[in-house]
């Protein structure tokens, strides 16, 4: 059997398909469980964190593995096989140790040498370890790589290289501010009260705001997230919690806004932002010029009257004019929503007519004739002089929490997953990255060594089990042809004959080891089984009486 992982994740894939590729709880056992019920593959472990999802898996054939291991995160996903494809990345046996350990000490982290996912690999293991998917390999390899990444954190400072998405955010926020600086004082609304929430909550206190409120769908969270803020001996922030429908009045009195569910939907549309800080300011918000404004209150279309898009499946405070609306159109749907909107069949922004907004959209589709697609978010051209942030929004989730579409609010600065990866491209890596590239390695290289001698380890007790029963049966046939011999002698004959296997036996079981161990070296069992003519069930039955002692031994 071998280790294959597949997946996609920030480097591979825009934000717009993660987030429609996201995976819930439930959906990652029930992808665990067909995993295994697969032919190809007999165990099995989902990764998925804000910024990737990747399945592993142990499996006997390659090919078949990764078209079956597709498939699965295709339809567990709701993402097309042929439109998720050309994001997905497949690594096998070594590469795949390589790639998970790679993850496990930050390399591969949106903000590289970021620590919070260690907890995310460990939540991992344990899920896949409740469903029963979890065997030796994947036990082994997981908890390795929680080793590799404590190991690449206590001997190197890659520490100063990464940190928490949520400090990377905390300071895009802040824009060149010291965070403790722009903090201090402030009014903050978090919105979950999941790890990542309660690590933004923790970091809100640290760093100085005045008050924290906490809203969660389930309230008894809430509450135990605010009595540990309030109770916490290193701050003296004021923390209290609320229930979801608190959400708009809070808004009209947080100063940062951090959000990270696990809602399937928009959990602030654009149009709600623009209500709380208009209910805040009394001031009208406008959009950023080069973007349709934001109509707070404006109707949406009942029926699609010939619009191109699916208007039913729209999100609360979606705009048919917006970059989200158009964002992946090919240049044929585009020139028919163009078409669309030149017919006066929606309203235009203030300032602009529809034949404005028409010829907006032909040149969008001039663009994805030429580059294949449309980005998903365009941003606007550098505004000379834009209002200060009458609110800071930090969106952690995938899906995404917060509407992008508040991006164009003068007056709102949002900072989102997309937003964090285009920043942490440009982030300068520290020189112990390198030292940690070379631990992966070293890790690797060992990691494989003792997977390898592991292969051969049932191959060698069974060998020396079958030379054991030959020992027994030649002293037991001498006993019967020798019956004067006393029990002194017996045993002396006994010990000499064990002595004499036990020698031959040494060397070659040693060196099998050895050279098994070596890349390349996964031949040497099905040789030895060749040589002595070892039957291949009870070498099987060595394997299962291991893998048995490996789960009963292991702690819960």
């Amino acid at each position: 059997m071998s280790l294959l992982v597949v997946g996609l994740s920030h480097r591979s894939a825009p934000v717009s398909v993660l987030e429609r590729a996201a995976l819930s709880v439930d959906a990652q056992s029930k992808l665990l469980q067909d995993t295994v019920a697969a032919e190809p593959a007999t165990e099995a472990s989902v990764l998925a964190t804000c910024n990737r999802i990747e399945l592993y898996a142990d499996v006997d054939k390659f090919h078949a593995g990764v078209a079956e291991l597709s498939t699965l995160l295709a339809q567990h996903s709701g993402v097309g096989l042929e439109e998720l494809t050309p994001y997905l990345y497949v690594h096998y046996e070594d590469r795949a140790v390589h790639h998970l350990f790679s993850v496990a000490c930050g390399l591969d982290s949106m903000v590289v040498g970021e620590g919070q996912i260690l907890g995310q690999i460990k939540d991992s293991l344990a899920r896949a370890q409740e469903l029963h998917t979890a065997g030796k390999l994947l036990n082994d390899l997981f908890q390795q790589a929680l080793r590799v990444g404590k190991r690449a954190h206590s001997e190197t400072g890659i520490d100063r290289a990464g940190q928490s998405l949520v400090t990377f955010g905390l300071e895009q926020l802040a824009t060149g501010i010291a965070v403790p600086s722009w903090a201090r004082g402030k009014k903050a609304l978090v919105i979950g009260a999941g790890s990542m929430s309660s690590l933004a909550a923790a970091t809100l206190a640290r760093v100085g705001v005045a008050e924290i409120v906490v809203a969660n769908r389930t309230f008894d969270r809430a509450e135990r997230l605010a009595e540990i803020l309030a109770a916490g001996d290193d701050n003296a922030v004021t923390a209290r919690a609320v229930r979801m429908d608190a959400v708009p009045d809070e808004l009209t009195r947080a100063d940062v806004v951090v959000s990270c569910t696990g809602a399937t939907g928009l959990v602030l549309t654009a149009e709600s932002v623009a209500q709380a800080v208009e209910g805040r300011t009394g001031q009208p918000l406008v959009a950023d010029a080069g973007f349709p404004a934001v109509r707070t209150g404006a109707p949406q279309p009942a029926a699609d009257e010939n619009c191109p898009l699916d208007l039913a499946a729209a999100q609360p405070g979606f705009s048919v004019m917006g970059e989200a609306a158009v964002a992946g159109m090919d240049a044929a749907t585009l020139e028919q929503h163009a078409t669309w909107a030149a017919g006066g069949n929606t309203r235009p922004a203030v300032g602009r007519t529809p034949e404005a907004d028409a010829e907006l959209i032909t040149a969008l589709a001039a663009t994805a004739a030429t580059v294949g697609r449309i980005p998903e978010r365009r941003r606007p051209e550098p505004v000379a002089e834009r209002p200060a942030p009458a609110v800071f929004l930090l969106d952690l989730a995938m899906p995404r929490d917060i509407d992008a579409a508040v991006h164009r609010l003068a007056g709102v600065r949002l900072v989102d997953i997309e937003s964090l990866a285009e920043a942490s491209a440009d982030a300068p890596m520290a020189a112990d990255v390198d030292q940690v590239r070379r631990i992966v390695s070293d890790e690797v290289a060992a990691f494989g060594a003792a997977m390898r001698a592991a292969h051969i380890t049932p191959t060698v007790v069974a060998l020396r089990t079958m030379a054991a029963d030959v020992v027994a049966a030649e002293i037991g046939r001498l006993h019967g042809r020798l019956p004067e011999l006393d029990e002194r002698q017996r045993g002396e004959i006994r010990q000499a004959v064990h002595r004499v296997v036990d020698k031959l036996l040494h060397a070659p079981t040693v060196r099998v080891k050895q050279l098994a161990a070596e890349p390349g070296g996964a031949g040497y069992a099905d040789a030895l089984r060749t040589l002595f003519d070892l039957d291949a069930e009870t070498v099987a039955s060595v394997s299962r009486a291991e893998d048995s002692t490996e789960t009963k031994d292991r702690p819960a």
